[in-house]
């Protein structure tokens, strides 16, 4: 696992140099056939990216963006009409079934279908009109960290090639190195403040809410730590009821519109005695986890998760587990 997350920055590095023009073609066609929303396909991590695909689009493009619930389709086969939609799925793997069906059904029933996939000879690979590689190359740790990282890259030039996007193209373009000063930066503190924690609340909003996602299945999948994920619009509704003293909390609070309000929600949950840790960049003194930024705001979901992924990897080890060997866990999971 700590291997792979330093693998990143070579990762979108050379899905830059050797993708981008097939991004720059989809985009193109894009443009020209003017899908009307967004489907996105994918389970796990992979989920997690097409969540931060589908805000991005909604943001930039103004399109609807939706996460299809798969069993609508490999269970209950439901007659969706998807003519005038782009598919796309995200997977490391491309060979769970549930991921590969949906495709098929989708192009059959004329949708544009797009894979962004690891592994370019998958069955996922084969189904889709549209294959693009992610480039991570192959990754063997049961934790997704640089394909994770990839996808959220490809979701990003899929975005920025579609809306024609220099700013946001440059953007990816000098990401590579933002995210290898991320994975180096300090986050001990959150090491020693979640040692023995067994519950912990991650907490984002907008293009940080996905990351938030990623972060609390990591606590889940590696350090044995229940962990669930809110939007910080959300949590002072039914979870505000299990705040109390010493409870733990981890909020994402990067650039942007949201930061203000993320902040000020870290204040009310010290004053109730929550064990706050708040990752927000070097400008905002009531942080105690430093967030690196991405040459973008828009980006600056990467530089977060990068940040993260060497402190949960630390965390593990600091509770006595493996993160390379998970309990009860596969690398490939088949689900139907």
């Amino acid at each position: 696992m700590w291997k792979e997350m330093h693998e990143a920055p070579a990762a979108l590095a050379r899905q830059a140099d050797r993708q981008d023009a097939r991004f720059a073609e989809l985009g193109a066609r894009l443009r020209h056939t003017d899908p009307h929303a967004l489907v996105t396909v994918a389970r796990g991590s992979s989920d997690h990216a097409s969540a931060y695909l589908s805000y991005l689009t909604m943001l930039r493009l103004g399109r609807l963006a939706v996460s299809l619930p798969m069993s609508l389709l490999t269970l209950y086969d439901a007659p969706l009409d998807v003519a005038g939609t782009v598919a796309i799925a995200i997977s490391q793997s491309g060979r769970s079934p549930d991921v590969v069906e949906p495709i098929r059904r989708f192009r059959q029933g004329r949708a544009q279908t797009v894979a962004l996939v690891n592994d370019a000879a998958s069955p996922l690979a084969e189904a889709a009109e549209w294959t693009l590689p992610l480039e991570a190359g192959p990754e063997y740790a049961v934790a997704a960290t640089k394909s994770y990282i990839a996808s959220l890259a490809a979701g990003a030039r899929l975005v920025a090639h579609w809306a024609d996007d220099q700013v946001l193209l440059d953007g990816l373009a000098a990401l590579p190195d933002a995210l290898g000063r991320a994975l180096e930066t300090d986050w001990s503190a959150g090491v020693e403040a979640l040692r023995q924690a067994e519950r912990i609340m991650i907490v984002g909003r907008g293009l940080t809410l996905p990351i938030a996602l990623e972060a609390a299945l990591k606590c889940k999948e590696t350090a044995a730590i229940q962990a669930e994920a809110f939007s910080g619009a959300e949590i002072k509704h039914g979870p505000m009821a299990l705040i109390e003293k010493g409870y733990p909390l981890l909020i994402f609070a990067p650039r942007g519109a949201a930061q203000a309000g993320l902040i000020k929600l870290a204040a009310e949950m010290r004053e109730r005695g929550a064990k706050v840790l708040l990752a927000a960049p070097a400008d905002i003194p009531e942080r105690e986890l430093t967030l690196p930024p991405a040459p973008l705001p828009e980006l600056d979901a990467l530089t977060a998760i990068s940040a993260f992924y060497p402190m949960i990897e630390a965390l593990a080890r600091a509770r006595g587990f493996d993160p390379d060997q998970p309990r009860h866990l596969n690398k490939v999971t088949l689900t139907r």
